[in-house]
């Protein structure tokens, strides 16, 4: 009994006894293991493993779920590279869908904050034991810093995709229209479409009344490019142009045989051109062409392609009373101002005398407002003078806007371009044209403004079959302007941001001919008025 007793009183082994004395050897091997090299080594490895998610985790000793997040991230990684090398349209293509917009906003927040977790948790695991407190505050300054340095982007990225699904849909947001071409293929739509025509409208909006009623659309620009080199050409009819026709197939043909506005008053302004988007919806049925959500752009889109000999495929509308908001997001465009331009003003009656003056001057920035002026101002000017100052305007957007500025101020134009634009553009042709886009910019954009006794052109009554032969030679000649075995010309002058000469002279072209756009808003100080 007594040897049972003494037996039973001391300490006794079994199987899997951890007591600290049996295992401090093995858990002084694992902390060794955990932050090798010390605290230095610990705040290096902290910082790869926030580059690298997961690589901080595997030098801590979880490799399996630092593996998994390392190749999780690799592979994503990965096929983004994939899809920018090898099919870019695509992934732009999804990229601007609202909903995938909207839920790469959220992925992207989940994501900041699964980072800056991964980021505390890869330290806590590499700290060695025993860390004093200052090396302790020296490692939660670190996450702190690395934690702000990737939460930041993808909370901007978060904004920024959140921003783009409102502005896609409010201004992309599939309108109804009764003259949208369908086009099947809307991966690599200009695989069977070698040029695309896109009117451009410009007005200002009754106070009363809404973007799609109360417009009267004194600029009627088309921009028609060709979509294999991106050669584009600005065309400009007036706004006081009559007798704008209708294709005879349809119902506007019967409606006004000869034209909008034939055998009026010349002085009525309601028989005009820009009183077209306005008045005709007034005059017919709503669903006379089908149906719309915009029948005075549909109208427009029939009248001026018609005219022009060019299929309307979309239309753009600014108001330009929002075209400041648009142009101040951009930060500004720079022009050469030739002459002095007046800000306000009215020919009358009643007279009123301009508030100020834009003065002449090569280069010049212009903000929102001025840029409104710039455009739109005329006061003891012609329209023709306004509407060359307009298609410089449109130049010096296309080629100053860059992918750089567009995506530091994407915001800021989502949501100018959200009160200022109309458009009939699908959201599934987005990507299509911004790829479009990019082939415009850097090109020579020409121009072609017709107006009253040049080369027989009369706004009351034009011949529109000599309308038709001009608008073919300007096209000819924006395609040999673009070709690459084309030599400048050696009177070329300079475009805005270059180096102006006093002796520049802009190209005198037959009234047949476009003209450069580069040449045309170039610095001419003998123009000065």
């Amino acid at each position: 009994m007594a040897a049972d007793s003494a037996q039973g009183s001391g300490p006794r082994r079994v199987a899997g006894d951890s007591s600290p004395r049996a295992s401090g050897p093995a858990r002084r091997a694992r902390q060794a293991s955990a932050a090798p090299g010390g605290m230095g080594s610990t705040m290096g490895w902290t910082v790869l493993g926030t580059i690298l998610p997961g690589v901080g985790l595997i030098r801590a000793g979880r490799r399996v779920i630092g593996s998994l997040i390392l190749i999780l991230t690799l592979a994503v990684i990965g096929g983004l590279g994939y899809l920018a090398v090898t099919n870019r349209r695509l992934l732009t293509t999804v990229a601007l869908n609202p909903t995938v917009l909207r839920a790469a906003a959220v992925t992207l927040l989940v994501l900041a904050v699964a980072w800056v977790i991964l980021i505390g948790a890869s330290h806590l695991a590499l700290r060695p034991k025993g860390a004093s407190f200052g090396q302790r505050f020296a490692g939660a300054l670190l996450v702190g810093v690395l934690s702000f340095a990737v939460a930041a982007p993808l909370s901007f990225g978060a904004n920024l995709a959140y921003t783009s699904a409102g502005a896609v849909s409010s201004i992309f947001g599939n309108e109804q229209s009764a003259t949208r071409p369908t086009i099947a293929n809307t991966v690599d739509p200009w695989a069977e479409k070698d040029r695309l025509n896109v009117l451009i409208l410009g007005g200002d909006v009754d106070a009363k009344r809404g973007m799609k009623e109360g417009v009267r659309t004194d600029t009627v620009i088309v921009a028609s490019i060709d979509t294999a080199t991106g050669a584009t050409t600005l065309i400009s009819l007036p706004r006081q142009t009559m007798a704008i026709p209708f294709p005879k197939d349809s119902p506007l043909h019967k409606k006004y045989p000869n034209g909008f506005g034939y055998g009026q008053d010349l002085r009525n302004g309601e028989f005009y051109l820009n009183a077209m988007y306005r008045n005709i919806p007034a005059q017919v049925s709503k669903d006379i062409l089908g149906p719309t959500d915009n029948l005075g752009a549909d109208v427009m889109k029939l009248g001026v392609g018609e005219a022009l000999n060019l299929p309307i495929d979309y239309y753009v509308l600014i108001n330009m009373d929002g075209f400041r908001d648009l142009i101040n997001a951009l930060g500004g465009i720079t022009v050469n101002v030739n002459y002095r331009v007046p800000i306000g003003g009215k020919t009358g009656p009643p007279k009123v005398a301009p508030t100020g003056w834009i003065e002449p001057g090569p280069n010049q920035h212009l903000t929102g407002r001025l840029a409104l002026w710039y455009a739109r101002g005329r006061y003891g000017m012609t329209d023709y003078e306004r509407q060359d100052r307009q298609r410089c305007v449109i130049n010096a957007v296309v080629q100053q806007a860059s992918p750089q500025n567009l995506l530091l101020n994407y915001e800021k134009i989502a949501n100018a371009g959200e009160k200022t634009i109309l458009t009939d553009v699908p959201d599934d042709m987005l990507s299509a044209l911004l790829d479009l886009a990019t082939r415009v910019q850097g090109t020579k954009l020409r121009s072609l403004s017709f107006r009253t006794g040049t080369d027989g052109f009369v706004a009351s009554n034009p011949d529109w079959d000599k309308v038709r032969a001009r608008v073919k030679t300007a096209l000819k000649e924006t395609t040999k302007a673009n070709t690459k075995d084309t030599e400048p010309s050696s009177s070329a002058t300079p475009s805005p941001g270059s180096t102006p000469s006093s002796s520049a002279t802009p190209t005198t072209s037959a009234p047949t001919r476009s003209s450069d756009l580069d040449d045309a808003c170039a610095y001419h100080p003998q123009k000065k008025k």
